[in-house]
């Protein structure tokens, strides 16, 4: 058995300045149904900066150290798990917690890592997948053949989606912030990326489509886009919203809604179930791992962070200028 120490770093965020620094903190202990996983990368996310400034608290019960994401091996497990054993290399969905040297997780919203993935990068996988295969999969049931339009293709998110989606046989279409970021997201396969800033996106993809728009529309903007996202959309179109950058409150007209009978759904990844995530890990082991072992997609990885520099990291997400995913790295 490894030997487990009595204490564990984790980030911590100073409440009045949300200034990050490097604390220590009792080690967490397993519970029944859990893993301790020593963590070799973490994952940075969007709402790990609204949870800093105190916008995204972390559900009742759930650790209120940051990161959502992480990847390293198995040295402890509850009382219930008969999946994992001490020694195994995981990637897990954390439900908090996952900004420390060690953290615990829900067994059943661990997974493998795929063959070809590093153990560094496969933190890069869980938040991503699992976001990307609810919403478009699950949630839009997003098809083979259909049209896909992605906001924010350049994001960890949209990485995720224009690639996954192309393997799925989707056609997929993308916005972004600059022509460089546009490059990228049709390298990973977009059939057309749009530059947002110099562009009206829901003109140019209607006329890419052929104007048959967009089937399945993946939103984390809101604000002015819903009712461009109603315009461009498919007949039996569904529009799916996961976050509201641009804001909650829009002025809309909701007759194309009627004529075109679509579907406007929403959901967050950190309010689902228990249930709701680990039928979401069963799917994505199922589905979409044996991708990455073929190497039919690979995570997109912007820029690794020694632990250390979190700050450093956090402004790199506050940027925007990334492209892909943001990493932590803990010392093996």
């Amino acid at each position: 058995m490894p030997r487990i120490p009595a204490q564990r770093r984790i980030v911590a965020v100073n409440q009045e300045d949300h200034h990050l620094s490097v604390d220590t903190e009792a080690m967490p202990v397993a519970a029944a149904n859990e893993v301790l996983i020593r963590v070799v990368g973490a994952g940075v996310n969007r709402p790990d900066l609204m949870q800093r400034y105190g916008l995204y608290p972390p559900p009742v019960g759930a650790s209120p150290v940051l990161g959502l994401e992480v990847s390293g091996e198995v040295v402890a497990v509850g009382a219930e798990v008969s999946r994992w054993k001490v020694g195994d290399m995981i990637c897990a969905l954390c439900n908090g917690g996952g900004y420390a040297d060690y953290t615990v997780a829900p067994a059943s919203q661990c997974l493998p890592i795929p063959k070809g993935v590093s153990v560094l990068d496969a933190a890069a996988l869980p938040e991503a997948l699992f976001t990307v295969w609810h919403n478009v999969f699950q949630r839009a049931k997003l098809q083979a053949g259909e049209h896909f339009l992605v906001h924010g293709g350049s994001s960890g998110i949209g990485t995720t989606a224009i690639s996954l989606a192309t393997a799925m046989g989707a056609k997929v279409y993308t916005t972004a912030g600059s022509e460089a970021k546009c490059i990228a997201c049709e390298d990973l396969g977009a059939i057309k990326a749009v530059n947002y800033k110099t562009e009206a996106f829901e003109t140019l993809l209607a006329d890419a489509s052929n104007e048959h728009g967009m089937d399945v529309i993946l939103d984390m903007v809101g604000g002015d886009y819903v009712q461009k996202d109603i315009k461009l959309a498919a007949a039996d179109g569904r529009i799916v919203f996961i976050a509201f950058q641009a804001g909650f409150n829009a002025e809309l007209n909701f007759l194309p809604v009627l004529m075109k009978r679509l579907t406007l759904t929403a959901s967050t990844l950190r309010a689902q179930s228990a249930e709701q995530k680990a039928k979401m890990a069963t799917e994505i082991e199922e589905q979409v791992l044996p991708l990455y072992s073929k190497g039919a997609i690979k995570p997109v990885i912007d820029q690794v962070f020694p632990f250390e520099d979190i700050a450093a990291a956090h402004a790199r997400m506050e940027s925007g200028a990334h492209i892909g995913k943001l990493l932590l790295r803990l010392p093996e």
